[in-house]
């Protein structure tokens, strides 16, 4: 290794002696056993969908009156115009972005054909005439449910990359230090509540096995520079708040003391209410010690790693 000059690379390779085992699971912090029940208990009582199933719970109350913003049905109506839509810029030269149609099983078929009914219902897709076009399928999700992907390859392709800057996971941390309780909202279908700039939405044009071809006038799910416009959006409505909430893309942080109460939980849920923001119950977690944050989980004692992939790494 002494021998090697700047911008050179060397491999190494660790041999183990035959015969010897690589003990991973040495450790009773690595321990399956050990792993389960640290989950168990960090975990029973954290989500919203099990605190309305308990009268008795501190914030089954305040859930109650803001049942109309934090729920696990996606939104029906089409949102605001929040001041910011999603625009899509092609490269100088695109003409048309097309991607035919390809066959799919009946089931899926008919589960399109009810998602876009929905939809065009909730006045979020209408029916189109432009010279683009992207399919549409169906990937199942893990709990068994089917996902709605649009192959949006050749649009994306020919979209110039937007340049908005991505939140750090480290400088969220540090706007948490020394807080106590902590709350955690996802948002519900997040890139259907905001709106896309009228002149792009014939870009956003799906075909559908059925044979119809729909535009989307909300963010549909698969556009390259979605993920950029969400951030602004949700940096900007959430600016006014960041004393005690951190947002970052679809996930929101709220943080306090024990002294302050629910008062900032309130607070972030008054907020998504004035400003016709939604939240899955089923992804929110409110006034714990600890709450899973990006990858990791953050609580009073500081950051520690997710037991359940340090025990996927030990297996």
């Amino acid at each position: 290794m002494d021998s090697l000059k700047a911008g050179e690379l060397a491999e190494v390779v660790l041999l183990r002696p035959e015969g010897s085992s690589l003990e991973l699971n040495s450790s009773s912090v690595m321990d399956p056993e050990v792993l389960e029940d640290d989950r168990t208990s960090k975990r029973q009582t954290w989500y919203g969908a099990a605190i309305l199933k308990d009268p008795s719970d501190p914030y089954y109350a305040l859930l109650k009156e803001f049942s109309d913003v934090v729920s696990d049905d996606s939104p029906s109506v089409l949102p605001p115009d929040r001041g910011v839509r999603h625009e899509i810029d092609l490269a100088p030269g695109t003409k048309y972005c097309i991607t035919r149609q390809w066959p799919l099983p009946k089931e899926q078929v008919d589960v399109i054909d009810a998602f876009f009914a929905a939809k065009y219902a909730a006045s979020m897709v209408r029916e189109s005439k432009s010279p683009h076009s992207s399919p549409t399928f169906c990937v199942r999700k893990p709990n068994g449910k089917w996902r709605m992907v649009h192959a949006f390859n050749n649009l994306n392709a020919a979209t110039i990359p937007a340049s908005t800057p991505i939140p750090r996971k480290d400088v969220l941390q540090n706007n948490m230090p020394g807080f106590t309780i902590f709350s955690a909202f996802g948002m519900v279908d997040g890139c259907y509540q905001f709106l896309m700039r009228e002149s792009d939405i014939p870009l956003t044009a799906v075909s559908t096995p059925s044979g119809m071809l729909w535009e989307w006038l909300v963010i549909p799910q698969g556009l390259s520079n979605a993920p950029a416009t969400f951030n602004r959006l949700v940096t900007q409505l959430f600016r006014p708040m960041r004393q005690f909430v951190q947002t970052y893309f679809d996930d929101i942080f709220v943080h306090s003391h024990v002294s302050e109460g629910k008062t900032p939980v309130e607070a972030h849920l008054g907020h998504l209410r004035k400003v016709l923001l939604y939240a899955n119950i089923n992804k929110c977690i409110f006034g714990s010690e600890e709450i899973p944050f990006l990858g990791c989980f953050l609580g009073n004692d500081g950051v520690r790693a997710d037991p359940e992939k340090v025990c996927a790494i030990a297996q």
